[in-house]
């Protein structure tokens, strides 16, 4: 029994310890272009969603905040879903949507988690994708999120 025990603790611990997989997803990650943050969460179904909480202020035209900024449609940018319905597979996640602001259109997308952290992001046009890495926000990066 405490052969047993002992095997059971040292599975947990060396789980705990493991390196992410490519579903781990879920965290705030700055987008390739490094003018926004993006926070991807459990939608509520286990299924990672990603809104944005953060915009530099450089980034921004006119005499719009980053708070007043709106997409191509005029919706606010700050706080809006921009990856959703993705399907879970052994890999990664697919099959979900990625929205561009600045163009107001959705395209298919796939993410997952690489092994340094990085989150790989693709939109794609039928079986056409281009591909982002975002980095993982760090606490000390001075941005807010």
């Amino acid at each position: 029994m405490n052969r047993a025990l002992a095997i059971v603790a040292v599975a947990a611990f060396a789980a705990g310890t493991a390196r992410a997989g490519p579903l781990d997803v879920f965290g705030t990650f700055v987008t390739q272009e490094e003018n926004s943050h993006i926070r991807i969460s459990d939608c509520g179904d286990g299924t990672p969603c990603g809104v944005i909480v953060w915009i530099d202020p450089a980034s921004v035209s006119g005499d719009a905040t980053p708070e007043t900024a709106t997409d191509a449609k005029g919706a606010k940018i700050l706080g809006l879903t921009m990856l959703e319905g993705f399907k879970q597979k052994a890999k990664g996640w697919t099959g979900g949507t990625i929205y561009n602001p600045k163009e107001g259109k959705t395209y298919g997308s796939k993410i997952k988690l690489l092994a340094d952290g990085v989150l790989e992001v693709k939109g794609c046009i039928g079986p056409i994708c281009q591909t982002q890495h975002w980095a993982p926000v760090e606490s000390t990066s001075g941005m807010a999120d």
